[in-house]
């Protein structure tokens, strides 16, 4: 299954997994041209897919490639099939072949590979306690420049876990996607300390970092990458042994709720360690910060298993939207010191007032990632999501 999106005729096309209605559109081409010509309809499809028809080693790989082109059950009724895989079974039993092709085993991963990665997803961790250790035993000027030097560390760190490995992806994002990614980080790092100073009035100087919440995030690489590796394994695996698409999305449906509730575990644990750990001086300690940073890990993790596997415009809208509201959330309050204009900040400082203001990122990302996880339910159950390599060397 892993060579389906090799030839560009099958799998998800980077930007959006999505099925387009282009792709559609040319098998309905293929129905209308052959009606006008008589010929036979399935023989044009079977034309226009040639090369995917040829490599494919069971009928299963050739309907992958055709939902991803946008193929429907609806689609497949008009070339007199109840539904894709159907279809894609006669495409299969008519190619020709000089001998039938024994099945491809999937490549095993080298324990070496996998080493490497492993270790590259502990480096974020690694570096962020590193520099969360050099804050507390310095002041001052050496402490702002442990603090700089630490976050050059921490996200070199962070782009080489992501380069290699589950989490790796050969889809491009997009630099916006990057920006509010890093802004989200940002805010889950420096944004209660502002918005809290910003609800009593001030801030009169340097507004105080949350440092523990974000050591979390960053020591949750290595669980997010397991997880990703575990639902790309085992997804292929059901791929390999379901016997029509809506099976496989049924199986593997539980299995990534089940993923994603395994990492939350981990993080959930991973937050509960870091809030033990004594906070240094002028550091943010707000209860509701890790609530948020909770979210912003589910959020983050649903993103990434989507754009590695090229469904990319989904986790762009919803980051940025995120991102947004929570500019929107600080700008409120400080615009509410403009005469005329305290209003504008009544629905934030009611929120924080009630719930504090980690209840502010909470709210925001747990409801950008619970519609991605709806999302993910419906584009990563599809058998041409796990047909191209996830990334996984």
């Amino acid at each position: 299954m892993s060579e389906l999106v090799r030839d560009g005729s099958g799998g998800p096309s980077g930007g959006s997994g999505d099925a387009s209605e282009g792709a559609s559109g040319s098998a309905r081409k293929a129905v209308g041209g052959g009606r006008r010509g008589a010929v036979d309809p399935v023989r044009a499809l079977m034309h226009r897919h040639r090369e995917l028809c040829e490599r494919a080693v069971d009928p299963l790989e050739i309907a992958a490639g055709l939902e991803a082109h946008g193929v429907t059950d609806r689609t497949a009724a008009r070339f007199r099939h109840r539904d894709v895989f159907s279809l894609a079974e006669e495409m299969y039993a008519r190619v020709a072949r000089d001998a039938d092709p024994a099945p491809r085993p999937a490549a095993p991963e080298h324990p070496g590979a996998r080493a490497g990665w492993a270790a590259l997803a502990l480096l974020p961790g690694t570096l962020c306690a590193a520099t969360v250790t050099g804050l507390r035993l310095t002041e001052g000027q050496p402490r702002l420049a442990v603090a700089a030097a630490g976050t050059l560390a921490v996200t070199l760190g962070l782009r080489g876990a992501l380069r290699r490995g589950p989490l790796s992806t050969t889809y491009r994002t997009t630099s916006g996607t990057r920006a509010w990614t890093c802004w989200l980080i940002a805010y889950a790092l420096l944004g209660d300390g502002l918005l809290s100073a910003g609800v009593e009035g001030g801030p009169d100087g340097p507004w105080p970092p949350t440092t523990a919440p974000v050591l979390a995030l960053a020591l949750a690489c290595a669980p997010a990458a397991w997880c990703a590796h575990l639902f790309t394994v085992r997804a292929r695996r059901k791929l390999t042994a379901s016997r029509g698409l809506e099976e496989f999305a049924v199986s593997v449906r539980p299995l990534l709720l089940g993923v994603f509730a395994l990492f939350l575990c981990a993080l959930g644990t991973l937050l509960a360690l870091c809030r033990q750990v004594p906070s240094a001086p002028g550091v943010y300690d707000g209860h509701g910060a890790y609530a948020g940073a909770g979210a912003l890990g589910a959020l983050l993790l649903l993103a990434r298993l989507l754009t590695t596997r090229g469904f990319t415009h989904a986790p762009a809208v919803v980051l940025g939207a995120a991102g947004t509201a929570e500019v929107t959330a600080l700008a409120t309050v400080f615009a509410a010191r403009l005469p005329g204009c305290s209003f504008v900040a009544t629905p934030v400082e009611t929120v924080a007032d009630a719930w504090g203001p980690g209840a502010v990122p909470t709210l925001v990302c747990g409801a950008a990632a619970l519609l991605l996880l709806i999302h993910a339910t419906r584009t990563l159950t599809r058998a041409s999501a796990h047909a191209a390599p996830g990334g996984t060397p």
